[in-house]
């Protein structure tokens, strides 16, 4: 019998699957519990109908991702900080400032999207990592000065 997965089934195959079963397994288990269907011609058509477009807005969106990513990079933020001696900062720049200064300049990015290598405590330029998407990640400049705004 064949069957359409609706949900994964651990040692069988994932959800939107066409599988070969037993004929018992599949009346018996899998179509009872809703974990399956069974693959007639016009239903393995519309999972494969289903399965083209989900690549469509998956290629879009990545698309998108990257047109993100290229303005980031294009761009540099600028953050002004109280220092003490040594050029230290009070205090931390943190991946929350900074997603409100993007969110600011009309980008809509969550603060755990955003990593540091490093923890931003001195005057100097940074870089943070922005994951745009699951396969896309910027680079956006950070620069931060003394308050007074002289040169470090």
């Amino acid at each position: 019998m064949k069957v359409i997965l609706k949900d994964n089934v651990d040692h069988l195959g994932n959800a939107g699957e066409i599988h070969e079963v037993a004929d018992g397994y599949g009346r018996n288990y899998l179509i009872p519990q809703g974990l399956a269907r069974i693959a007639t011609d016009g239903m393995i058509k519309q999972v494969r109908e289903e399965e083209r477009q989900a690549a469509r807005k998956l290629a879009a969106k990545k698309e998108d991702a990257e047109a993100l990513k290229e303005e980031l990079e294009s761009m540099q933020v600028v953050f002004t900080a109280k220092t003490g001696e040594d050029n230290r900062i009070f205090g931390t720049v943190t991946t929350q400032q900074i997603a409100v200064e993007l969110a600011n300049r009309g980008f809509d990015i969550d603060r755990r999207d955003i990593s540091l290598d490093e923890d931003i405590r001195r005057v100097g330029n940074y870089t943070a990592y922005i994951q745009v998407h699951s396969d896309v990640e910027a680079r956006l400049s950070l620069q931060v000065i003394p308050e007074s705004g002289g040169d470090f």
